[in-house]
């Protein structure tokens, strides 16, 4: 397998962690297991492929350190049953592949075959760009509204009077707005709806 020389296994249950490495024995992968998202953000590795059991938590920290940081690495997820949704959602917010546990070890082996590649295909700033989308995700219609206007520059009166909201309503929609993107000031919520690639609203950049 060119392209992968380690593997950057991320799950809290040992008896997995063991056998995806023992599927991996013998090739010329080094898998480096972690017991978890804490485990692993505390000794960030340079390079390799991630591969995580997606857990409902362990994703969501590590792509938050990832976007936090800029320390970008190409992910596979696994889970029982993954729910499509879930798998979506995962994809949506920067990983590569998502597969079923137990994993079948030429499927394995063809996902970080994909993932090397893809690693190659896909910058950093695409990387970033898919975990903005997903910060995106968790806001309201309104709260993206506020953030498209704001990406344009109107103040809270403007944006207020383009909505039909007062300039207070306004100053909740961005409060809110900041708290779920994770930003602490406003340039930083627009720079997350640049890399997001978010259009504006054509009504607002009429008005």
């Amino acid at each position: 397998m060119a392209g992968i020389s380690k593997l950057v296994l991320v799950d809290t249950d040992y008896r997995r962690r063991a056998a995806v490495s023992h599927d991996l024995a013998g090739s010329d992968i080094h898998v480096e297991p972690f017991d978890g998202a804490d485990d692993l953000i505390a000794h960030w590795p340079s390079a390799g492929v991630l591969l995580i059991h997606d857990n409902g938590t362990a994703l969501n920290q590590v792509v938050a350190f990832m976007a936090r940081t800029g320390n970008w690495l190409p992910c596979i997820c696994y889970a029982e049953q993954p729910d499509p949704r879930r798998v979506a959602l995962t994809v949506l917010a920067g990983a590569i592949d998502y597969l079923p546990w137990p994993l079948a070890q030429a499927e394995l082996r063809h996902a970080l075959d994909e993932a090397a590649e893809r690693a190659r295909l896909m910058s950093s700033s695409k990387l970033r760009e898919a975990v903005a989308r997903s910060r995106l995700d968790r806001l309201t219609r309104r709260e993206r509204e506020v953030l498209e206007a704001v990406a344009s520059g109107l103040s809270n009166r403007k944006i207020g009077e383009v909505l039909a909201i007062s300039p207070r309503t306004v100053e909740i929609h961005r409060a809110n707005m900041l708290s779920k993107l994770g930003a602490n000031h406003t340039a930083e919520a627009i720079r997350i709806a640049i890399e997001a690639s978010l259009p504006a609203s054509s009504d607002t950049i009429a008005a």
